[in-house]
């Protein structure tokens, strides 16, 4: 039963990260629409949302829909597209939004936002995702690990403009209110750079491996390959200009596997459903920038090699 006190909410992009964070919402009363593949579409329609996680399992009614014109109306759409298909969602979305609609970027990738606001007229906020989710069946999505946000503005507003600011923390207690912690960043390129090398170091690895997160991180050679891709990460990031905070980073990617042990990434689960993947927003986004900046990233341009080959060979 949906409650009045929600916004309505749409879904552009039903797929694993897309069934979870919307699931949520639904599960806690918000009234969402769900658009996605037909699979999914049919079987959330006939049977609801299937949830998965280790603390409930629950079917959860949710509307759902394949067109993008099933967000007019939404005052808050969550925009969890695959990164190769963020224009083309872009422009299918825009003409259905309605005035004042709040977007929010659940994607993997540093460029998304730009890429959306370059074809369309839309107020797109980044957000960066820490989830641990997969489709085991269409309508049905296991939640592994964590499932948590940061949301923030681009570009950073200086100084802070205060609306701006309180919108972004409504958005973050309306998440909360799904048990769904979010907080507001006052640097949202420095954490979605971090982001970045995170998936840099465990997605490539993951699917060229089949290998979940815990298994990899305790591997010492694989270790050494994720410390390469870290440190050419971020040595790309400052030389753009990043501002990322004074922390051990390699640590920080290696500990990532101590709460998301089951995990296996997104581009893993892409290439055992021979989709494409995004791979090319990951490390490939990594070697061209590196390229354009005058960075050398060698272990990034091998894995991002690897995966495509294996992407074409799916």
């Amino acid at each position: 039963m949906t409650d009045a006190s929600w916004p309505p909410i749409a879904v552009m992009g039903a797929g694993a990260v897309g069934c979870y964070f919307g699931g949520m919402l639904a599960r806690a009363g918000a009234p969402v629409t769900l658009i996605g593949r037909p699979s999914h579409v049919e079987a959330i329609t006939r049977d609801g949302l299937l949830l998965e996680s280790a603390r409930f399992r629950q079917r959860v009614p949710v509307a759902a829909a394949t067109d993008a014109g099933a967000a007019r109306g939404a005052e808050i759409v969550l925009f969890c597209v695959k990164a190769p298909d963020t224009e083309e969602a872009a422009r299918a979305l825009a003409p259905h939004l309605a005035g004042g609609a709040v977007v929010v970027s659940l994607q993997n990738g540093v460029d998304n936002v730009e890429r959306a606001r370059s074809v369309a007229d839309i107020d797109i906020i980044p957000a960066v995702v820490y989830v641990g989710a997969e489709m085991t069946a269409p309508g049905c999505v296991r939640h592994t690990a964590r499932g948590d946000l940061i949301i923030g503005d681009l570009p950073r507003r200086e100084p802070a403009d205060d609306a701006r600011r309180r919108g972004l923390e409504s958005l973050a207690a309306l998440f909360a209110r799904a048990e769904v912690p979010c907080r507001v960043s006052d640097d949202v390129e420095a954490d979605l750079w971090m982001k970045l090398l995170i998936n840099c170091a465990y997605n490539a690895i993951s699917a060229l491996s089949r290998s979940r997160y815990g298994r990899m991180a305790s591997h010492l050679g694989v270790r050494e390959v994720m410390r390469r891709v870290v440190d050419e990460t971020v040595a790309v990031a400052r030389a753009a200009g990043v501002r990322l905070a004074d922390i051990d980073h390699v640590a920080a990617a290696w500990k990532l596997a101590d709460s998301m042990t089951d995990t296996i990434s997104s581009t893993a689960q892409d290439i055992l459903r021979g989709k494409r993947t995004e791979i090319d927003a990951l490390n490939g986004y990594v070697a061209r920038r590196g390229a354009e900046l005058g960075v050398a990233t060698p272990v990034n341009q091998t894995l991002h090699a690897l995966v495509k080959l294996l992407e074409e060979t799916a």
